[in-house]
């Protein structure tokens, strides 16, 4: 019987532990910690309503579409983003479909597209907005990183598409490939850019690749937390989970999830009735009733 009830002690113990780690989860081979979360409360509320998780396949979903999460990298706070209508080097995909990555206006702040991704935008009018002012005014495709148009178009897939012609220019118009960074249109959209495709890649080599073939396709997006993040990294450090909650007015506010309680501040404070804070942890006091109960068992 003592026994059954140190396993059982034990065991509350365990749960206890296990409730600080609520948000961690996983789709797939992806880590989702914060400020991502696909459960309700978890992580930052700037990133709510924006990874899915559907048959362990990680989907980000903003305005311009849904993209499937190829990597996410804590340490350089990056998400790299696959977008199924866009180019590579292997097809061209045309018709206009992909929107490239246009984010809603309350989460651009949180989200562009590293200074490294070059976007190659295919087969656009000479109305577009890019090429405003041509001939007299000089269009904005460069090489970004290494990466430009004319190594993209020496790709086999350009022949598959009969689309490929002596260097980029078509006759005395506006070229057929132009590679602009993302600072240059501030979002990608096809429809608004009169393009007919795009593709996306990015390099994160220090050297310079062989050719477009070996290059990482995708959209490699730098996310940011909008202010200081003070709260978060002192709820942490009291074992407590960031996440958010909604207030009475309909808005949102961040909360640190501790064991058995959501505290505004983090898990070494606790408010009393009277309101005063106290410096002592439920999780402590519930360790040491464990301790006293079990050291009371063994004695008897």
């Amino acid at each position: 019987m003592k026994i059954l009830i140190i396993l059982i002690l034990s065991s509350l113990a365990l749960m206890e532990l296990c409730i600080v780690d609520a948000c961690r989860s996983y789709c797939g081979n992806i880590t989702i910690d914060y400020p991502f979360g696909i459960r309700n409360g978890c992580g930052h509320p700037g990133y709510r309503d924006l990874l899915f998780c559907m048959n362990d396949v990680l989907m980000f979903h903003i305005s311009s579409g849904s993209y499937r999460v190829l990597d996410i990298d804590y340490a350089y706070q990056s998400i790299t983003l696959h977008d199924p209508h866009m180019s590579t080097c292997q097809t061209i995909v045309l018709g206009g479909k992909g929107n490239g990555f246009e984010a809603e206006d309350w989460r651009a702040p949180y989200f562009n597209p590293t200074s490294d991704n070059v976007f190659m935008l295919i087969g656009c009018s000479p109305k577009s907005p890019i090429f405003q002012g041509f001939p007299e005014k000089k269009v904005p495709c460069r090489n970004i990183s290494g990466m430009s148009c004319e190594e993209y178009m020496s790709c086999p897939a350009w022949d598959m598409v009969g689309y490929r012609q002596p260097g980029i220019h078509s006759g005395s118009g506006p070229p057929m490939c132009c590679a602009v960074g993302f600072e240059s249109v501030k979002a990608i959209n096809l429809s608004k850019l009169e393009c007919e495709g795009y593709s996306s890649a990015y390099n994160l080599a220090p050297l310079k690749l062989r050719g477009p073939s070996d290059w990482a396709y995708g959209i490699r997006v730098k996310y940011e937390l909008q202010g200081s993040d003070a709260f978060c990294r002192a709820c942490v450090a009291t074992s407590g989970t960031c996440g958010y909650e909604s207030t009475d007015g309909g808005g949102l506010r961040h909360v640190c999830m501790c064991d058995n309680h959501n505290s505004t501040t983090n898990c070494d404070s606790v408010i009393t009735p009277t309101g005063s804070s106290l410096s002592v942890r439920p999780k402590a006091i519930g360790s040491l009733i464990l301790y006293f109960i079990t050291m009371n068992i063994g004695f008897q």
